[in-house]
């Protein structure tokens, strides 16, 4: 599968600009993951991408559909790192692929939340700004801070080095993502 197809399948299903711009912002933290690792980019950021395409349009089925979906066009790494990208679904994280998706879902949205309450956006975020953040249990509830640990323990990295990395990612697009 390319990026093209990809996005396509991403904006039949998904129509708001948030859930676009999470999209966006995984694709780019992933792919820039997989060039560190040494893995296949383009396969990380089209699973980056499309990790939550079938939430908006299929709420209770998610991620049923794009697993199914992926799993058709014979993308099995791709559909199993989708399927097992919140610990309490019970999937095995099994690739690295697998842990990294798991380790940047959460905390990408979470630093663009940090970053659209700052007047200066992402400029001057720090990861010691961002640890702040997280534990304000009231500043983006929703944000499961215990996938975010999770993630990062599996992935075998510093939590400061983590957000760091996703920050730089980030900054490089912030026009494009909205938060310079």
């Amino acid at each position: 599968m390319n990026r093209k197809e990809a996005r396509t399948i991403l904006e039949n299903w998904t129509k708001t600009e948030s859930l676009l711009r999470h999209a966006r912002s995984v694709e780019l933290v992933m792919e820039a993951y997989g060039e560190h690792f040494g893995e296949d980019a383009e396969q990380w950021a089209i699973t980056g991408m499309l990790h939550d395409a079938d939430y908006e349009a299929f709420p209770e089925e998610h991620p049923h559909k794009i697993v199914a979906l992926l799993r058709e066009k014979g993308e099995d790494t791709m559909a199993h790192a989708i399927a097992a990208h919140y610990t309490k679904w019970g999937v095995s994280y099994e690739t690295l692929l697998d842990k990294a998706l798991l380790a940047c879902d959460e905390l990408t949205g979470f630093i663009i939340a940090c970053c659209q309450v700052r007047p200066q956006g992402i400029d001057g975020l720090t990861p010691k700004s961002v640890k702040k953040k997280l534990k304000q249990k009231s500043f983006a509830a929703k944000v499961e801070r215990d996938e975010i640990e999770t993630g990062v323990k599996l992935l075998g990295v510093e939590l400061d080095d983590h957000i760091q990395f996703i920050i730089n990612v980030l900054e490089k697009n912030k026009v494009e993502l909205g938060i310079g």
